[in-house]
């Protein structure tokens, strides 16, 4: 099978949607490959958010700067193993040999160059978190790309309001209420789910909204756009990671007692902390992590009995009032911050 390529264009932008360079690469249609033809096995090493927020965690607790570097064409020099054939591009055909065809001899990029390593200088932009080092600690948001989302959708100019979803709000399929469009709601969602990366405070919300995309109606939008008003109150909220405080490792889990209102299950939630600087969290505990319980069995792991009103994780398992969620997002060590008030 031949595999069609194609340029990709592209315009790279620094944290505060400066224009740092364009890029253009030269793609082959992948998703044409047969396997166990073209290829027989696929693999990319991208990290997890959770171990990103360990790195930068332990950095702030060593009072550690933190460099990027970007490898070129790190992964576009190995030898292929496979017959790989490639058509000729559409405005560079060879008009003696129209119908001739390309044989790869390496990955597609990087031919005859070989892996080049570029400094950065200190990271501050990272698969979208705006990341700014003080001499107090790492403070990660995404200010820019909340900006973006409002805009995107009009919100940038609503009245903003205190907590993402209505107190003891209950969503549920609403079987007689009047349907809207799926596609944009899903871009709402989708839209939405991105910032979770850095606003834990949003998590709760979006979850319950995202149940509802098979069929979304009014009162499903309604709640939606309740987080993006919410949203633009909170614009420049985000992870703080002090520095010089302790490492120690310390989890929360909690569940509400039959929250769904259609299937009558619980909602469960956790999250960890490196000394005061949150690193992962979930609106449901996966099974994976059910060997857990073997370390409390062994002594590795010690449990305590939480009061509701010091239960962190109380934030990804209901709708919570004002003051509620402004104690709960103070523990979880999120911060308003700007450039200005960093220095």
């Amino acid at each position: 099978m031949v595999i069609t390529l194609k340029w990709i264009y592209n315009v790279k932008l620094d944290e505060l949607g400066g224009i740092l360079k364009n890029k253009a690469r030269l793609v082959a249609h992948g998703y044409r490959q047969k396997e166990g033809i073209d290829f027989e096995e696929s693999f990319a090493p991208v990290a997890r958010l959770e171990a990103i927020r360990i790195f930068l965690a332990f950095a702030a607790h060593k009072n550690m700067v933190v460099y990027q570097m970007d490898v070129k064409t790190v992964f576009l020099n190995g030898n292929l193993q496979e017959e790989v054939y490639v058509s000729q591009l559409d405005r560079s055909v060879d008009p003696d040999n129209p119908n001739h065809v390309y044989k790869l001899k390496k990955a597609l990029y990087g031919l005859k160059q070989a892996p080049r390593m570029s400094m950065m200088g200190k990271i501050s932009f990272f698969l979208g978190l705006q990341i700014s080092q003080s001499p107090r600690g790492i403070f990660i948001n995404q200010s820019k790309y909340s900006l973006k989302s409002l805009k995107k959708y009009g919100f940038e100019s609503c009245d903003p309001v205190d907590t993402p979803m209505g107190e003891k709000s209950k969503l549920d399929e609403d079987k007689e209420g009047k349907a809207v469009d799926p596609s944009h709601y899903y871009g709402m969602i989708g839209t939405l789910l991105y910032l979770t990366d850095s606003r834990p405070d949003l998590q709760f919300a979006i979850c319950m909204c995202a149940r509802y995309q098979a069929r979304p109606t009014e009162k499903h939008l309604h709640a939606v756009k309740r987080i993006f008003r919410y949203l633009r109150g909170t614009i420049n909220w985000g992870l703080w990671y002090p520095k010089d405080s302790s490492i120690a490792l310390t989890a929360f889990a909690d569940a509400d007692h039959a929250g769904c209102q259609d299937t009558r299950r619980s909602t469960s939630g956790s999250l960890q902390f490196l000394g005061d600087r949150l690193i992962s969290w979930s609106k449901h505990i996966d099974i994976r992590y059910q060997f857990i319980k073997e370390d409390v069995e062994n002594g590795v792991i010690e449990l305590y009995f939480v009061n509701t009103e010091y239960q962190l994780a109380d934030i990804f398992t209901k709708a919570l009032g004002r003051e509620r969620i402004e104690f709960l997002i103070n523990k979880l060590g999120m911060r308003s911050f700007t450039s200005e008030t960093l220095k």
